[in-house]
């Protein structure tokens, strides 16, 4: 992995995939954070978007939570219940402290998540970029989230907070947005309407020549319902906060798992599915 002060390139076989920005220069109400943008196939097709005009706070590849005990930490307004989406001055931030281990393929990262001047959470960030074919690699993206407060902390989402289907946040790709809005699957459904809002053990997002397949690598991650957009914008996320509010006690670690398959041409289903095996294989 070559690398400045701020930035840090991802080689799969000697190949730059993608750029990875851990100082951001960003205004404040994007919640700044470090992210993968441009991620690319190995042919070089870009599969991200940075700060895309439908969506300021879009930030390629990352993690990014709406409600952290009521600090916004994703970026934009804030959903308020009986109220709506609502600007407020209530913007944390994801700084990047340290990486213990860098290499061409891979790095971890320490973070701290800072909101009103204090630090919520620390934050231990695992990338790692694997060839799977010659048209295809993998992107294997671990975070761990430590409550360092002395009092519990619980983590939320428009969902929660009133707005039905935005329980956005967690691991989050915003994908390269195409004349066509991009198809998507997964082993048993078709189409945002059937996969947004559920479990599936994979999940393909499918452009005009390129797909990712997303896939929980742990079961707990596979527990949290996906995240999905194809009309609106194209992006895929997890959901930490479906239903109710995902609390960490003080101490306690919220951990999870995402691996995705970025792939030069139209994968069909079964294609999909064998190289995601590959690619989540112990």
């Amino acid at each position: 992995m070559t690398s400045s002060n701020d930035t840090a390139v991802l080689r799969v076989a000697g190949r730059p995939v993608g750029r990875y920005v851990t100082r951001p220069e960003l205004p404040a109400r994007l919640s700044p954070r470090p992210y993968l943008h441009p991620v690319t196939t190995l042919a070089g097709t870009a599969v991200t978007e940075l700060t895309p005009a439908d969506h300021a706070h879009h930030l390629g590849v990352g993690v990014a939570v709406p409600d952290v005990e009521g600090f916004n930490f994703w970026g934009g307004r804030t959903y308020v219940r009986d109220q709506g989406p609502t600007e407020l001055d209530n913007h944390g931030s994801q700084r990047h402290v340290a990486f213990q281990l860098r290499d061409p393929d891979g790095f971890v990262e320490e973070l701290r998540w800072v909101a009103a001047g204090g630090e919520l959470l620390r934050e231990r960030r695992t990338v790692a970029a694997t060839e799977l074919t010659d048209q295809a690699w993998a992107l294997d993206l671990t975070f761990s989230l430590t409550n360092v407060t002395k009092a519990p902390l619980s983590i939320g989402s428009p969902a929660t907070n009133g707005r039905p289907g935005a329980a956005y946040g967690g691991f989050f790709w915003r994908a390269r947005k195409e004349s066509c809005a991009p198809e998507v699957f997964s082993a048993g459904a078709e189409g945002e309407e059937q996969v947004h809002g559920r479990p599936a053990d994979w999940l393909a997002l499918r452009g005009g020549s390129w797909t990712l397949v997303f896939a929980g690598a742990t079961e707990r991650t596979r527990r949290d319902p996906w995240f999905v957009r194809t009309e609106e914008y194209p992006g895929v996320g997890s959901s930490l906060a479906h239903g109710e509010r995902l609390p960490v006690p003080p101490g306690e670690t919220v951990v999870r798992r995402v691996v995705t398959v970025v792939a030069d041409g139209r994968l069909d289903r079964d294609a999909a599915a064998a190289l995601i095996r590959k690619a989540v294989s112990p």
